[in-house]
């Protein structure tokens, strides 16, 4: 198996409602992707693309339709969705097309186009549940969050307030990113004064509907020698997937992220992910998202997660800077290009090109994680300098 490096990244700004269209949004991704590291389509040997609900964009076979855009004509191409964890998931895909030996580069781009969708992207998932156990009750995303929420807060015993500070730090980080769309700074009063969506959730807690995409240019060792002198090599990646059906589990814990990352820590031969990793970028499309897949990602135990941002720990000076970016609550959450976004976070600050987003010291390793479809999809990628 060929080690393989990430050598450019390119993300464009995440907006609520975009002028451009999903290729047009593909195009500068990789444009800017490509333009980091001194190359062109030329020499790119294949591409994987990454979105979610063909709804989104408002049609059907959107892989083929976006083609163009992400730079796949006349090249080995493929789409990749697994929901939200399509972000992480897609360059998983393009690792193991380079880590093969099939091709020595690849592009990975991810698009989301959320505001084509009338009157609201949450028509479209109601299709993913079950047609006759689930779907009558026209079920949305948004009150299943808030039944996993519920669920998260009674069994440690949790409160808003414990919760409410994980939107506070990300918002906030967010002020020094250039691609945010959500970033300001809020108090936890804030967030808990501000309008119930379906409780425990209120506005705050979550991040909206959003336009954007990414893209990252993979290559193999040989290739990676030959572009740069600071690779970013891609060191474990690890995928689960549980049952969709959502009402056989225990929503407290995700265990299939842990299952992701347990495969992940085992090719990157991480034994103690706390004392090994230096910077995580879990998905938190929800604030509690980001305590309750800190605690499946093994950074701390059951229940603990809350006491580490409550502590500053996960501050972005703290001992483990946990969305130094400002993740989807502050930088915007199109739900393919999100979990993108978080690796693109990690590559610039593995080479100390984060800017006023750097955290403190020399980061050698950081994990990206994203997570979606019906709540069930876990995925896990780790890079290292």
């Amino acid at each position: 198996m060929r080690k393989v490096a990430v050598v450019g990244a390119g993300l464009t700004k995440f907006v609520r409602r975009s002028l451009e269209t999903g290729k047009e949004l593909s195009y500068e991704a990789s444009k800017m992707a490509l333009d980091s590291c001194g190359l062109t389509l030329k020499d790119i040997d294949c591409v994987v693309f990454g979105s979610a609900p063909d709804a989104f964009d408002g049609m059907h076979m959107k892989g083929e339709y976006m083609l163009d855009g992400s730079g796949g004509f006349r090249k080995p191409y493929m789409r990749s969705y697994v929901g939200g964890g399509t972000g992480v998931f897609t360059p998983i895909q393009g690792w193991y097309h380079i880590a093969s030996g099939l091709f020595d580069s690849c592009l990975v781009v991810c698009e989301e186009k959320m505001s084509t969708l009338r009157p609201h992207p949450q028509g479209a998932f109601l299709t993913i549940f079950d047609h006759t156990l689930e779907r009558p009750l026209e079920p949305n995303l948004l009150w299943i969050f808030a039944l996993e929420m519920n669920r998260y807060m009674h069994e440690h015993g949790l409160s808003k307030k414990d919760i409410a500070l994980v939107s506070v730090k990300n918002k906030k980080n967010a002020l020094d990113h250039p691609c945010a769309l959500l970033a300001q700074e809020i108090t936890v009063e804030d967030v808990l004064n501000s309008e119930v969506l379906a409780w425990p959730v209120q506005r705050l807690d979550v991040s909206p509907i959003t336009d954007g995409a990414g893209a990252l240019v993979l290559v193999s060792e040989e290739k990676a020698k030959q572009i740069t002198d600071k690779p970013v090599w891609i060191e474990g990646v690890g995928w689960n997937l549980e049952t969709s059906y959502w009402t056989n589990r225990d929503l407290y814990y995700p265990k299939q992220v842990e299952y992701a990352a347990r495969m992940a820590y085992e090719m990157a031969g991480i034994k103690d992910p706390r004392k090994e990793i230096n910077i995580v970028e879990p998905y938190d499309p929800f604030d509690y998202k980001e305590l309750h897949h800190l605690e499946g990602l093994l950074f701390c135990k059951k229940g603990e997660a809350p006491k580490l941002t409550r502590e500053g720990v996960t501050k972005r000076d703290g001992d483990l800077p946990v969305c130094p970016s400002g993740g989807l609550l502050g930088v915007g959450n199109p739900i393919a290009a999100a979990g993108l976004m978080k690796i693109c976070e990690i590559f610039w600050q593995l080479r100390g090109e984060a800017g006023a987003r750097q955290v403190p010291g020399t980061p050698k390793r950081g994990l990206a994680q994203a997570w979606g479809d019906l709540m069930q999809v876990g995925t896990v990628i780790i890079l290292g300098r």
